[in-house]
């Protein structure tokens, strides 16, 4: 067995839930982790004996800020913690000027309705147009004119899976002078991301999805250049150098950094990032990222040789949808079979993580091919 075979069999072990059912719903929530658990477990103890330290729970969600950047690739000083993508997005819609505002149609709301909220501040919202169900690459680029301020895109659309090509549009973006806002929430984790030669100016995950991590430990990255142009959405004491060092009074001196747009973190959410992101780290994002790809372009394969209609591809994505009359019928046969899967919109979704694996694939496809007879 070659290394990156015992690293990722060794991945999966991590995961209990694997033993029961075939998991293929990582893009509504990923199932837990055991170490993830435990560390949850031994907090819980501390709290309900109260021999904890709140001081020990803030700072181990503070290393979360050095894990998020190692993934991405960028230094932790550009990196802020936030608790959802909505209050990364709203963060940056509180520090543009007026103009056009460029977004897909069927953006999942939490990167739609922060921008939809600026047209009574004088911004022209320009929602671009699905085709065949989805947002295309070209349809995004030839949305944007020199009279962006900003373009908010998702790296892969939370319904079907369908996977933009991000350098065009950030390229685009550049020439007009527009703010580029990256939702990475399906992608990082499954995909590798590399903000030094993609250069978002923000690039925004939620961690309870492909990340591993429990909901409510979210990560906003800001391009160092753009980081004084942004006002922090509720500035408090966590927006200073140094919080613990004076706790009452003023002045308010933000960092010079992204701790500058800081929220006060849920100290159970980011305990459990810390030890998501770690086992995430533990293995090769190049590793992940082919295994992932691999596992779902062998589904697809599966699927469209049982005649099922899938979502169009423009590039290869770890997620994936299915278009049927019952969405919501198919997927609770499937979980009577032991697949989750989710139904979104007219589509069932489902998707890989590296702690799947070829028989993950065939109970899924054995399954389908039984519950659509």
């Amino acid at each position: 067995m070659n290394p990156a075979a015992r690293e990722l069999r060794s991945f999966r072990a991590a995961f209990p839930a694997l033993e029961q059912t075939v998991y293929l719903n990582t893009a509504s929530a990923a199932p837990g982790a055991a170490p993830v658990v435990e560390t949850l477990r031994r907090a819980l103890e501390e709290w309900e004996s109260g021999a904890f330290s709140s001081r020990s729970w803030d700072a181990a969600g503070l290393e979360t800020r050095a894990l998020y950047a190692r993934l991405i690739n960028a230094p932790a000083s550009s990196v802020a913690l936030i608790g959802s993508v909505s209050e990364g997005a709203a963060t940056i819609a509180a520090s543009l000027p007026a103009g056009r505002i460029v977004v897909g149609e069927r953006e999942f709301r939490s990167n739609l309705f922060p921008w939809l909220a600026l047209s009574d501040r004088g911004f022209e919202i320009f929602t671009v147009r699905t085709v065949d169900g989805v947002v295309p690459t070209e349809a995004i680029v030839s949305a944007i004119d020199p009279r962006t301020v900003l373009v908010a895109v998702s790296a892969v659309q939370f319904e079907n899976g369908y996977r933009v090509r991000l350098e065009p549009i950030a390229e685009r973006a550049r020439e007009v002078g527009a703010f580029l806002f990256v939702d990475a929430t399906q992608a990082l984790g499954a995909l590798a991301f590399n903000v030094s030669t993609l250069r978002p100016d923000a690039l925004v995950a939620h961690g309870y999805k492909w990340l591993l991590s429990p909901r409510g430990a979210c990560w906003l990255y800001i391009a160092p250049e753009r980081l004084a142009t942004i006002r922090p959405l509720a500035p408090s004491w966590r927006t200073a150098d140094d919080p613990y060092a004076q706790l009452s009074g003023g002045p308010l001196t933000l960092p010079s950094d992204a701790r500058r747009l800081d929220l006060s973190p849920a100290w159970f959410s980011f305990l459990g990032a810390k030890a998501a992101l770690e086992l995430l780290l533990g293995l090769p994002s190049e590793v992940i990222e082919t295994r992932c790809l691999e596992l779902a372009a062998q589904f697809r394969d599966e699927a469209s040789a049982l005649g099922l209609r899938l979502a169009p591809v423009e590039l290869p994505s770890h997620l994936l949808g299915i278009r049927v009359a019952e969405p919501v019928k198919l997927r609770d046969a499937l979980a009577v079979r032991g697949v989750q899967v989710a139904a979104r919109g007219p589509y069932v979704r489902l998707g890989f993580h590296a702690f799947n694996d070829e028989h993950d694939v065939e109970r899924a496809v054995a399954a389908l091919r039984d519950a659509i007879r």
